[in-house]
């Protein structure tokens, strides 16, 4: 039976485990602290219901020793036992990347509980002024960001199965990283300089009309590229001019995997423009037609954006079509010509929101049509352009109140 010690506000639980191999008796121990919100006997009946469940994993071999237990190994524990049982495919396996190529070569064979505030510290320094990959500078706040994210919610597991008394990151001050960034998007020029050469790359057979399709769609409604491509025919409505996005396909391990959003606010119905519903029916007929002569080789379901055998297009197939329209038109230009911008795919849905806001359409429709949970994402992320706007209505106001 567990023994009950108390020491100071707290008390000591401490349960036989056995002997070692020298015969010396196992003592496995744990601390239970009395939560001020509750009653003296409400604590009771807390601190004896800890005891019996500390005493439980103890005698079935299912404690877990922060002492004992190195960073790497409860890690892993968690990946297995809370990430993969709560969090979506995609959310686990970014958890695991950043844990194998920045924590665990660093933190990974220290006790769990030995990790201090320090460690961390040095470790996200590090990451601020030096790169693993070769390139130069640090990584970008948000990859520290997410990477202190990611071993704090480790360590709060940690926590609440009684491994640890208390979470490190808490009192970690993350490092100031001088590095822009500022959202890539394409400016109204240069959007319609891409549309021109998005059309004319398709005239000249260079990009096959789902690409043309795929790139309107991206930009005209704001999708992500997931989004994209888990799309199928049963969710568009070319009579009403609506897409609704209800899930979304990323690389998990290097193969596609196709899940429900993570946010209940990525699942929406996006209207779609007249021309580019016009796109979407041309593109509808022409893959009938193909599919009908591919037989039984058509291994498709009934996804809008296909590889050749009709199987869902593969993730990063539109990145490099992307940059190569990019390329070809620069590569027209005369030597005093501006150059489009090389932005990344997702600088198409950046391009659409700058634009909508640019005209002063207003923030919840544009975070509407983005599928952001709240509003507020929306003026953080687009903070620079609302300035503009808002720079705008000021010199509208006192225009108007002048000419009084």
């Amino acid at each position: 039976m567990a023994s009950i010690t108390k020491r100071g506000n707290n008390y000591r639980i401490a349960v036989s485990n056995g002997r070692d191999r020298n015969g010396k008796q196992i003592i496995e121990t744990a601390t239970f602290r009395p939560d001020p919100a509750r009653t003296e006997r409400q604590n009771q009946k807390a601190l004896e219901k800890f005891a019996i469940e500390f005493e439980e994993k103890v005698k079935s071999g299912k404690y877990l020793d922060g002492e004992k237990m190195t960073f790497y190994a409860f890690a892993c524990t968690w990946l297995n036992e809370y990430a993969e049982q709560h969090l979506t495919a995609a959310t686990v396996e970014a958890h695991r990347i950043l844990l194998e190529q920045h924590v665990f070569p660093v933190i990974g064979s220290i006790k769990i509980a030995k990790v201090q505030p320090l460690h961390l510290n040095k470790l996200y320094n590090a990451m601020a002024t030096e790169r693993k990959d070769g390139n130069p500078g640090g990584y970008s706040a948000a990859t520290i960001r997410r990477t202190h994210a990611t071993i704090s919610s480790v360590m709060s597991t940690a926590v609440k199965w009684n491994v640890l008394l208390d979470n490190p990151c808490e009192r970690v001050t993350l490092p100031k990283v001088q590095q822009s960034e500022s959202i890539k998007f394409f400016t109204l020029e240069e959007t319609e300089a891409f549309l021109s050469a998005l059309d004319q790359d398709y005239q000249e057979g260079k990009i096959s009309l789902q690409h043309k399709v795929f790139f309107h769609l991206a930009l005209f409604c704001g999708l992500r590229r997931g989004e994209l491509i888990a799309l199928e025919w049963s969710d568009i409505d070319l009579v009403e001019g609506t897409v609704s996005v209800t899930k979304s396909t990323g690389l998990v391990g290097g193969k596609p995997v196709t899940k429900q959003p993570k946010n209940s606010s990525s699942v929406r119905a996006v209207s779609i423009p007249a021309s580019v519903v016009d796109l979407l029916r041309e593109h509808r007929r022409q893959q009938l037609r193909y599919r009908l002569s591919l037989g039984t080789y058509w291994k498709g379901d009934n996804y809008i954006f296909t590889q050749s055998d009709g199987s869902q297009m593969y993730p990063s197939t539109p990145y490099a079509t992307f940059q190569k329209i990019i390329k070809r038109y620069n590569d027209s230009l005369p030597p005093d010509a501006p150059p489009l911008p090389r932005i990344p795919l997702h600088g198409l849905r950046h391009t659409s929101a700058t634009l909508l806001i640019s005209q002063n359409v207003d923030v919840r429709t544009v975070s509407g049509r983005l599928g952001h949970a709240q509003t507020s994402t929306t003026m953080n992320i687009y903070s620079h352009q609302l300035q503009s706007v808002d720079r705008k209505a000021a010199s509208v106001l006192d225009d108007l109140l002048q000419a009084k």
